[in-house]
């Protein structure tokens, strides 16, 4: 557990003049004034309360389009003094900071790129100290839980209390449907380690093709996420940036519409009951299993000391090989996807060699 004090949710929304679930959205890129106004002007007949635009883009490779600059934060502040809106945008820097602040910014967000490196973070962190501003913090790009944390309790110490974490998914070389596998374990022990912090999912990065967006909203929502930040664009097919993954307002709406809201709690007797009864179920099962791992070692342990005793190496691939095919092959039978089989045996292998390292080395 991260002993980190935040506002309570219900007074953030409130700020906000919102209600659970909170919704961001606006384009990528502001590219223009006319476009950032129009976007807007639907938005604010939605009710949406927050808009977004990135005014510096940070790209992968040059010359692709990084964002309109200062020019940008004028069009926030038009939509801001007109609508009513709350504006927000990405700050990567403390020049990014002071500008958006001189242009009464309402809330920034610190992106996935600069989340990995704690120089730039702590930059921000200072220059954020004596401003009472919102501050949301993406995660890495790669799955690091303490980078995440440690960009977290940076902007805490500067004496933010308003403080989200932002679920924007995680880069990965393998080919998937997600632009950005979601990892849902990452935000959940996020949750966990600081039961208090404000989670939004970013549907948009984690999908990369609006076509995927409903799924992972649905999902941030069944988890009991707080929010999520959407790109929404006036003419998605010709923005200057993410084209594909980014919705028209009306598209938004329809999301929205569909989209399940779950409690987080019930006071129903018969259900909490029935609850307690299936987890005690689940409990005896999770003892069952830690037993059944214990006994798994303890082979494994005798399979290292003949290794040793005849000079084997530990790993033998053809044999690993076999086992995941094996278990594969049996978890389709079971209900059971591969990604889950193969994460969980994987773990496994690593402690059986763990193990007999340990032998090894007596």
């Amino acid at each position: 557990m991260v002993d980190i004090k935040f506002e309570e949710k219900e007074k953030i929304l409130k700020s906000f003049n919102s209600t659970h679930p909170l919704i961001i959205a606006g384009p990528c890129s502001a590219e223009s004034e006319d476009q950032v106004f129009q976007t807007a002007l639907k938005l604010s007949k939605m009710n949406i309360k927050i808009f977004r635009a990135g005014i510096w883009k940070p790209r992968t490779r040059p010359g692709n389009f990084e964002g309109i600059g200062s020019v940008g934060l004028k069009w926030l502040k038009k939509v801001k003094d007109e609508l009513g809106l709350l504006v927000s945008t990405e700050v990567a820097n403390t020049y990014h900071v002071e500008e958006a602040l001189k242009n009464d910014i309402d809330i920034l967000w610190i992106g996935a790129r600069t989340t990995t490196n704690p120089f730039a973070v702590q930059e921000i962190a200072d220059s954020l100290k004596g401003v009472n501003i919102p501050i949301m913090v993406k995660n890495p790009v790669n799955p690091d839980m303490e980078l995440w944390i440690g960009a977290i309790e940076r902007i805490h110490k500067a004496g933010i209390k308003k403080i989200f974490a932002i679920h924007r998914g995680f880069s990965t070389y393998d080919k998937t449907v997600y632009r950005n596998q979601p990892h849902w374990e990452m935000p959940i022990e996020l949750k966990r380690r600081i039961p208090d912090i404000f989670i939004i999912t970013d549907p948009s990065h984690i999908s990369g093709n609006k076509k995927l967006l409903f799924e992972v909203s649905q999902m941030a929502m069944d988890l009991d996420f707080d929010g999520l930040i959407i790109e929404s664009h006036i003419n998605p097919s010709q923005a200057l940036s993410d084209a594909s993954q980014q919705v028209t307002p009306e598209e938004l709406e329809d999301l929205l519409i569909k989209l399940v809201i779950r409690k987080s709690v019930i006071n129903d007797k018969n259900f909490l009951q029935t609850l307690d009864e299936l987890r005690a179920q689940i409990d005896k099962i999770d003892n069952e299993i830690l037993n059944i791992l214990e006994n798994r070692m303890m082979v494994v342990e005798k399979i290292g000391r003949c290794k040793k005793e005849n000079n084997i190496s530990i790993l033998q691939t053809r044999r690993w090989d076999e086992i995941l095919r094996k278990k594969l092959s049996q978890s389709r039978k079971k209900g059971l996807t591969p990604e889950f089989i193969t994460k969980l045996f994987e773990a496994i292998h690593e402690e059986s060699i763990n193990h007999q390292s340990k032998i090894m080395n007596e």
